[in-house]
């Protein structure tokens, strides 16, 4: 068992998102949205760092990692979950964050997805994005929505990941999922062979490149139902971060492209959930006659005017979905706030609701009740037990104690290899 290992069996337990691994300073759980050092973990040096990180990597991320400074693969701990791994080079030393993705696949229901949602999956043909910030849920909704249609259509997909997160199991679909750097060289080299695959749904987990976009769009205007991933905030800013891609002489050819292949956008942010836990607002675009005729001549910022007017076709904006959550008390109306984009409109709506909101004395209670330097910081839960460090010396039997031992000798440095145990430096602080 690898000594990280026990970091992510806790990670499951507590109900953390991510785990964070940075050199020099104490493992950190995001839990329920806030950054948490882990409860009796000590910092660890970039040397015994790399060494925790190398004993998951695959020998090829190993080498990817040496030459290039970061790597993404995946990590299994049967039975428990699958991780979706980042390694990186800071000015620290190596670090790592590694994203819990769970067993069991959530399903549309369990989600609580509008049926506008659903109602995408039943397409035969048409580009289908799947966007928001880094963290906001957008790979469980794909992956939601991909377990909705493999239970209720019998069709051939073929998803292109990197790395693959969610497995999905044959229900009534053939399903073919392909990792970039494992299976194909590059999604737009998969997605080139995926047209001589015989599919009919093809998810691409990231359009991260012009000729990607260029390819997916081609895709969907041939027949195919494309589901794809942007880092975008709102449905009318993925419209414009797709056409701002290609040179100004092609634009207004993709700005047609995309008005005809373009059937919807949902863009998500996800929220602090009272009293605990995450809640996504949903913004939600359909391609109806409206929004596609200001896609083709050009006029993005109409958009959310048609998405207004759209409210019977399930469509809504960012704003509409925050104010309902402050409602139906799931989000605190300071939330809902810092995650509106159109700040300006979430005001006024917060008035019109009638929720009492001052904008202006944003930032005064922080100011006045600054915490002492030396403040204790919340941590999350511990874990209970911890191997050593690869290659740290402790004599047999030995407990891995966090509490402070006056009586007990420093360790010894090993005179080479090894590491020594970083619980040890740490019953040295305290």
């Amino acid at each position: 068992m690898a000594w990280i290992d026990t970091l992510f069996q806790r990670m499951v337990q507590t109900g953390a998102s991510d785990l964070h691994m940075s050199s020099t300073l104490r493992p950190m759980f995001r839990l329920h949205g806030d950054m948490l050092p882990v409860e009796g973990c000590p910092e660890i040096t970039p040397e015994q760092m790399r060494q925790i990180l190398f004993e998951i990597t695959p020998e090829r991320n190993k080498q990817q990692f040496d030459e290039e400074w970061d790597t993404d693969f995946a990590y299994e701990l049967p039975e428990i979950a699958r991780f979706r791994a980042n390694l990186f080079m800071d000015r620290r030393g190596p670090g790592g964050v590694f994203r819990v993705i769970p067993s069991k696949i959530l399903t549309a229901e369990d989600l609580g997805l509008p049926k506008a949602i659903t109602d995408l999956c039943y397409l035969t043909k048409g580009l289908v994005l799947v966007t928001g910030p880094t963290g906001s849920g957008k790979s469980t909704t794909l992956a939601a929505m991909i377990d909705h249609i493999n239970a209720n259509r019998t069709d051939h997909i073929i998803t292109i990941e990197d790395p693959i997160e969610f497995v999905h199991t044959e229900k009534k679909c053939l399903i073919n999922q392909r990792e970039v750097h494992r299976h194909t060289g590059s999604f737009k080299r998969a997605l080139r062979a995926a047209l001589r695959e015989d599919p009919d749904i093809v998810l691409v987990g990231e359009m991260r490149d012009l000729e990607t976009i260029e390819i997916a769009l081609e895709t969907a205007e041939t027949g195919h139902l494309v589901f794809g991933t942007l880092h975008t905030t709102t449905a009318p800013s993925t419209v414009d971060r797709i056409i701002d891609q290609f040179p100004a002489e092609r634009q207004a050819q993709i700005r047609t492209m995309l008005a005809s292949s373009l059937k919807g956008v949902v863009a998500q942010t996800l929220c602090k959930k009272q009293p605990k836990g995450r809640v996504a607002a949903l913004e939600i675009l359909i391609a109806n006659n409206a929004v596609s005729a200001n896609i083709r001549e050009g006029k993005v910022h109409q958009i959310p005017s048609a998405m207004q007017m759209g409210g019977k076709l399930g469509m809504r904006l960012l704003n509409d979905s925050l104010i309902e959550h402050v409602r139906n008390g799931l989000v605190e109306p300071l939330e809902a706030y810092m995650k509106a984009v159109n700040k300006d409109d979430m005001l006024a709506k917060f008035k019109q609701a009638g929720i009492a909101f001052d904008a202006s004395k944003l930032g005064e209670e922080s100011e006045g009740a600054a915490p002492a330097p030396n403040a204790a910081r919340p941590t999350a839960p511990g874990v209970q037990t911890r191997p050593p460090l690869p290659g740290a010396q402790r004599s047999a039997g030995e407990p891995l104690s966090l509490q402070a031992r006056p009586t007990a000798k420093p360790e010894p440095e090993p005179e080479s290899g090894g590491l020594t145990n970083p619980f040890a430096r740490f019953r040295k602080k305290t």
